[in-house]
């Protein structure tokens, strides 16, 4: 039995919610009568409930996201259908800035809007003592980090052995990009670094291995950065398995962070590198400030300089940003060969300025994750082929089992127009975006690409030889060492109301 139950829905079973365990954290006295009990997306949400009700809670607190907005509001309810009596507290990005009349709003007993921890640990004791606020919107003001419970202790052995473990070391992003909520929470707020440290060297101690760190700009305090970034240089020789992730700001990367960065050894570091445009008038209308030559550079020096992994990112459907322009700048980005470039579609997160102040020829999809549909620039059908080449692009280009047949398709042609094409190509001939196995995909690659670029049968034969011969060894070494798996970009289950910028659904 547990008086407080904490849930939510993670987008997969290997990214654990960082904001239930910080909210575990600063329950006080209140934390041995609380149980965490987490899902995946695959969870239908009567057997959610099941489980939960086993627990028998006074209070169920759930956090509540983008890409779970839809599996919450039906298990709530169902609450509220079988155990109305149960009190229902929700709170999380996506929740706290929708209307008070919204369906999901509507169905909760009490609502947090904001940084979670000590107002969800006041409203529980307020609850239990049978005084309970009259209030349903628990308005939660920005907490000094310094005065949190760190959340590490609550990972536990399965955490440790099996799932990545999230980490934050700051709060807050000083940009003010328009789609993204942290626009709202401008100042940069860091954790102490003594204790947090003391926390991941406990982690490691443990068996903890797989780190992805949620600041939003990680490498904007170069002192900061520095000293976490030696902390785990350090530790690489005795546990040389450990891999880390972090988000940095593309156009800022003081020579002490690079000194840092390109002493990690392969395998061991991935960084996420938000470009989101090329284009500074696109770049100025979203209100995103950033030194457009820097980042060029800085990507360069990261790929010829340091062994991480570079996951980088596009949005298709800024405001004023039409396809032509987008193309050349995938086609920039991919020439300084980053790992991986994510096509995101613009998304309109409540709360966010974009949802506040949306432009009139804007039309977005009113259910989540509230994807851009169509406006000035993007008619409905053409973001509907950018939706499918983002898939495809995923299974073929970022990959990276394809690596020599898309340099020959390359040769002398623009990239993005190659490959929308073979995008166009691949959904004509098979309808599909999911679920196409490795060796049906391997052949769609082989006579679509080679059918839309027309390159000679010898050559095209020897490219996808030689990425056969790569995936055959890199399966035959993952199967025989099992190296730790690159960290995709998937949302962060992170606080239960701390605002994140956009996270992309599985």
């Amino acid at each position: 039995m547990a008086e407080i139950v904490l849930t939510t829905f993670n987008a997969r079973f290997s990214h654990p919610s960082l904001g239930l365990r910080c909210l575990m954290a600063n329950l006080g006295p209140l934390r041995d009568s609380a149980r965490l009990v987490e899902f995946d997306l695959e969870k239908r949400p009567e057997e959610a409930l099941e489980t939960l009700l086993k627990h028998s809670p006074r209070i169920i607190g759930c956090a509540v996201h983008v890409w779970n907005h839809t599996l919450t509001r039906h298990l709530a309810s169902l609450l509220k259908q079988v155990r109305p009596e149960v009190i229902l507290v929700l709170g999380g990005p996506e929740v706290s800035h929708l209307p008070a009349d919204h369906p999901l709003v509507t169905l909760a007993d009490y609502r947090i809007l904001g940084a979670g921890e000590l107002a969800f640990a006041d409203l529980c004791r307020a609850i239990l003592a049978g005084n309970p606020p009259a209030s349903r919107d628990r308005i939660a003001p920005s907490p000094d980090p310094a005065a949190l419970a760190l959340p590490h202790a609550e990972y536990d052995a399965t955490d440790l052995a099996h799932r990545y473990l999230y980490v934050e070391s700051s709060r807050g992003c000083p940009y003010r990009c328009s789609f993204c909520l942290s626009a709202n929470d401008l100042q940069v707020r860091r954790f102490p670094l003594e204790p947090l440290l003391a926390a991941l060297e406990n982690l490691i101690a443990r068996g903890g291995r797989h780190f992805k760190f949620v600041d939003r700009t990680f490498n904007l305090g170069e002192r900061h950065a520095g000293v976490i970034l030696d902390f785990f240089l350090n530790h690489l020789a005795a546990t040389p398995d450990l891999f880390l992730h972090f988000e940095m700001m593309p156009d800022h990367l003081p020579e002490g962070l690079k000194r840092r960065l390109s002493a990690f050894p392969a395998g061991s570091l991935q960084l996420e590198v938000g470009v989101q445009s090329f284009q500074p008038a696109v770049l100025a209308a979203i209100d995103r400030h950033q030194e457009q030559e820097r980042v060029t550079e800085n990507l360069r020096w990261l790929r010829t300089h340091t062994h991480a992994h570079l996951h980088t990112d596009l949005i298709v459907g800024l405001p004023g940003e039409s396809p032509e322009p987008f193309a050349a700048g995938f086609d920039r980005l991919l020439a300084l060969d980053p790992h991986e470039i994510q096509v995101g579609i613009l998304k309109r997160l409540p709360g966010t300025p974009l949802a506040l102040d949306t432009p009139a020829d804007f039309r977005f999809d009113p259910e989540p994750p509230y994807e851009l549909l169509e406006n000035a620039q993007f008619d409905f059908m053409t973001l509907r082929r950018f939706k499918r080449l983002s898939r495809y692009w995923d299974l073929v280009g970022n990959s990276g089992r394809f690596r020599t047949t898309l340099q020959l398709a390359f040769e002398n042609r623009s990239p993005f127009a190659t490959f929308l094409a073979f995008s166009d190509w691949l959904h004509a001939t098979t309808g599909q975006t999911h679920q196409i196995a490795l060796p049906r995909l391997i052949q769609l690659v082989e006579t679509g690409l080679r059918e839309v670029t027309g390159i000679d049968p010898d050559r095209w034969s020897q490219a996808l030889e030689v990425d056969r011969r790569s995936m055959h060894n890199t399966a035959k070494k993952a199967a025989t060492h099992a190296p730790p798996r690159q960290m995709r970009h998937l949302p962060s289950t992170t606080q239960i109301s701390t605002p994140h910028h956009e996270g992309e659904p599985p």
